[in-house]
């Protein structure tokens, strides 16, 4: 449905300006190459996070499972 939905925009973008919508089709992959590390580096800090509320939790649950 975001795909849709964001393709309607870049139709509606090119009908009113199609420069912009042209620039932005080109420096759209620069911007996500350029983020893509700090994507990589959140989703390792997450899983980091929940490794270590995993292993605090476990004594938790397993008085919980007794």
């Amino acid at each position: 449905m975001k795909t849709i939905i964001a393709i309607l925009l870049f139709c509606i973008l090119f009908v009113l300006c199609w420069p912009l919508a042209l620039i932005m089709l080109f420096l759209f992959p620069l911007v996500w190459l350029l983020l893509l590390p700090f994507k990589i580096v959140g989703l390792s800090i997450e899983i980091i996070f929940k490794v270590i509320s995993a292993i605090l939790l476990f004594p938790f649950r397993m008085i919980k499972a007794i």
